[in-house]
């Protein structure tokens, strides 16, 4: 028996400036996804994940928060919000909004009065610091959005304030109790609305290390370096982390804590959700997946150089979290958001479109864990394609594209690799029908670009598509088997992902070959029952046959030790 909601959930993840255009003004909104829930009901999903919703000015898309009580104009009011969360909840389904709590807008009023007045309270809602003794930048630290983590005081003085991402995203200072209450208020504003759990957003940036702390460098100049030493999982943030989530349970018990914990290795991920600390009840961290830089062009920068599956190290990635959280907590499962390309795109097979989707999610997703698809991932949605640097909105592609001109690349050539791998090209819209605009809106997308002809409407009524194959693997996720059952990685080559899943009574070998070349298996016992296929792979008594690309779940349906 489940002891809480989320411990069987299969979470949805929407970007909704790119779900659904209901006022045909070319972006996603609110009133947009409440039509969509029965289809999300219908595909097998649990649990809405939006993106954030609140005021924003848009510079990294709805990350930079200008007024938490309030939702972006663009997206819709606050009466379609408590539409939409009282129609997901008629539907049997949860709703968890993503939480921005490491900084803010820099037109949040916070930060407006910290830069008006030095002497306003606000001012220590900010992280501020004198100069260096030369007068330039306190240190040199790194952005993770590019150059340094330090800009002067917009008013003129001779304070820098620190910014980890994007200069417009001021970082608030927790060791402020100020700052953690008020946070703790906006969160309790929003589970009272009737949200059923929060996304914390960069919450293993929290602490800082003394701002005093310069990162060596062999050539002793003060070029930015980034380096998680100076503002990742540092101790303090366990005791932020501690508060905000204890606060916040006291008075709502069951809402759903999940931690991006981005750079989080599997004693991290331990860390922050072992039951009993009122930390996370799950992290994400983007240390699951393993890139092929084998065949790497060592001429120009690899940041946007696209790159296969390492499916060895990938293996080693899974076997190593599943190991450390068996007796801890549920690991996320996910193979795309936001923040990276789609995975048809990025680890799919053009040739084997279809059969590559679906041995990439039987692989995933039938571990121990909580699935996370990212929108259109199932439908096999591939990345779009610009034909402008500037629809990457990024500060590092024009860095990237000077050392890959410099290396002999044309534009056409350097277009392609960014829009095989870059974040924003995974962030088009959803494609709902065949239409103009496929159905999003009816007025030209706020993102749009060349896309690949694949819809929701064609894909339901095709027995054979992407859409319903999901839909089977997650009506089999729902099975006890996979919900309550271990992860149990199984010897194999490296084309090949193999796994058992045993709850001690039944057990189930998942076996997906992840190449384009035919593939044999010998399973650890006889198969007696397959639960599902797909791409022609069958099963007679312990031999596996797998065709490019195909997978297949097998039972003996006997009881076994485990």
């Amino acid at each position: 028996m489940s002891k809480h909601w989320y411990d069987q959930q299969t979470i949805y993840q929407i970007y909704p400036k790119s779900f659904n255009d209901s006022n045909h003004d070319g972006i996603g909104d609110i009133p947009g996804i409440t039509a969509k829930v029965p289809y999300l009901k219908q595909l097998g999903v649990t649990t809405l994940w939006l993106n954030p919703i609140y005021q924003s000015p848009q510079v990294d898309n709805g990350y930079d928060v200008s007024d938490y009580y309030q939702v972006d104009p663009s997206l819709g009011t606050m009466a379609d919000v408590e539409t939409l969360i009282k129609v997901v909840h008629e539907h049997g389904m949860h709703l968890i909004f993503d939480f921005v709590l490491n900084h803010t807008s820099d037109q949040h009023p916070w930060f407006q009065q910290a830069v008006a007045d030095p002497h306003s309270k606000y001012r220590d809602y900010y992280l501020w610091q004198d100069p260096a003794a030369d007068g330039g930048r306190p240190n040199n630290w790194g952005s993770f959005f590019g150059g340094s983590v330090w800009d002067k005081d917009p008013a003129g003085g001779d304070q820098y304030y620190f910014h980890l991402f994007d200069k417009r995203m001021p970082d608030l200072n927790w060791t402020n109790p100020a700052v953690q209450q008020a946070m703790r208020d906006v969160a309790e504003f929003w589970v009272e609305k009737g949200i059923d759990g929060l996304r914390l957003d960069a919450f293993i940036h929290l602490a800082k290390a003394d701002f005093r702390q310069m990162y060596p460098s062999q050539s002793g100049d003060s070029t930015p370096i980034i380096s998680d030493m100076f503002y990742a999982h540092l101790p303090k943030v366990h005791q932020y982390l501690h508060d905000f989530v204890a606060a916040i349970k006291a008075n709502h018990p069951e809402t759903y804590i999940v931690g991006e914990a981005s750079s989080a290795d599997p004693h991290l991920m331990v860390d922050y959700t072992t039951p009993g600390t009122d930390e996370c009840d799950q992290v994400i961290t983007f240390r699951t997946f393993a890139d092929d830089n084998s065949s790497d062009d060592p001429s120009f920068s690899d940041m946007f150089q696209p790159r296969p599956m390492d499916v060895t190290a990938y293996k080693q990635h899974t076997v190593g979290i599943q190991a450390a959280l068996a007796d801890t907590s549920l690991p996320t499962l996910y193979w795309n958001n936001h923040d990276m390309a789609r995975v048809a795109t990025r680890y799919g097979d053009a040739n084997y479109p279809k059969q590559s989707a679906k041995a990439l999610a039987t692989a995933l997703y039938l571990q121990r864990g909580t699935p996370i698809i990212y929108y259109g991932e199932e439908l096999g949605l591939t990345n779009i394609r610009y034909q402008k640097l500037a629809d990457f909105e990024d500060q590092t592609v024009p860095t990237f594209v000077k050392s890959a001109q410099a290396a002999g690349k044309t534009m056409p050539e350097i277009m392609t690799m960014l829009n095989k791998t870059h974040k924003m090209a995974g962030r088009g819209p959803m494609q709902w029908d065949s239409s103009t605009y496929h159905g999003f809106s009816d007025h030209l997308p706020w993102k749009h670009g060349q896309t690949d002809q694949m819809n929701a409407a064609d894909e339901i009524d095709d027995e054979d598509s992407i859409y319903n194959y999901y839909r089977q693997l997650l009506q089999l996720k729902r099975q006890a088997l996979f919900t309550d059952g271990q992860f149990i990685m199984l010897g194999s080559n490296d084309q090949l992902f193999t796994y058992l899943i045993d709850d001690g009574t039944e057990q189930a070998a998942i076996v997906c070959n992840l190449s384009s070349e035919m593939q044999h298996y010998t399973l650890p016992f006889a198969g007696d029952a397959t639960l599902l296929a797909q791409g022609g792979a069958s099963c007679t008594e312990r031999q596996v046959t797998l065709p490019a690309w195909s997978s297949i779940v097998v039972s003996p349906r006997t009881t076994v030790s485990a």
